[in-house]
């Protein structure tokens, strides 16, 4: 292990594979087996390194004997990374295209397993000025009240809404509740001339954007 830690000194946590990144985290003076062993194994049990970034404590405390400290040791440093990735796309303060959104919700949305819905505010300049979870739910749906949308952009005299959900068990691809609230914000909204300019739907396997869709 002298190695891994030699090379991650001299080049960098980058240059690290993901193997050789696991590695690292579960490497423990109480187990006398290979750490990359024990990282090859987890990889392989999961099917990949995100896969075991995202599971749950008690499941993974399991895994390979790693046990609840070292468990613990792995969500906390991807609950880090996915903090550090909000807080950066966050410091960008105006929204251009459906990319930025996605940028900027994915690290809050990516890890979790039911369903939220989150609301980004913004000025006519695209610059935002808040945005905030507004329902969550189960795996399969969240119940979203348009009204307190609107009344938000209201309150906080937006004229631009762009809604974000997940789908944390499927594919990207819009239910036939995710179109008709899209619309009933959008016609909610528009009575107060502000515009929904984009719904924008996230799960593992990709996005999807009711503005790049022509369903807007």
């Amino acid at each position: 292990m002298k190695n891994l830690h030699d090379k991650l000194l001299s080049r960098g946590a980058a240059s690290l594979s993901d193997t050789e990144l696991l590695a690292l985290l579960v490497e423990s003076a109480d187990d006398r087996r290979d750490p990359i062993r024990t990282a090859e194994n987890l990889i392989a049990a999961y099917g990949s390194l995100a896969a075991v970034a995202h599971a749950e404590i008690g499941r993974l405390r399991m895994s390979e004997g790693l046990g609840l400290r070292r468990a613990e040791r792995i969500r906390l440093a991807t609950e880090l990374g996915r903090r550090a990735t909000a807080a950066t796309a966050a410091a960008a303060a105006t929204i251009a295209t459906d990319t930025d959104v996605v940028r900027l919700m994915r690290p809050l949305l990516d890890a979790m397993g039911h369903e939220e819905c989150w609301a980004i505010f913004l000025t006519s300049s695209n610059r935002i000025i808040e945005y905030c979870r507004m329902s969550q739910g189960g795996v399969q749906a969240t119940i979203v009240d348009h009204r307190i949308i609107v009344k938000r952009a209201l309150e906080l005299l937006a004229t631009q809404i762009i809604l974000v959900h997940n789908h944390p068990s499927g594919a990207a691809s819009p239910s036939e509740a995710d179109r008709t609230l899209t619309l009933r914000i959008r016609d909610a909204a528009a009575l107060f001339d502000i515009r929904l300019t984009d719904h924008i739907i996230i799960s593992r396997e990709g996005e999807f954007s009711f503005r790049r869709a022509a369903m807007l």
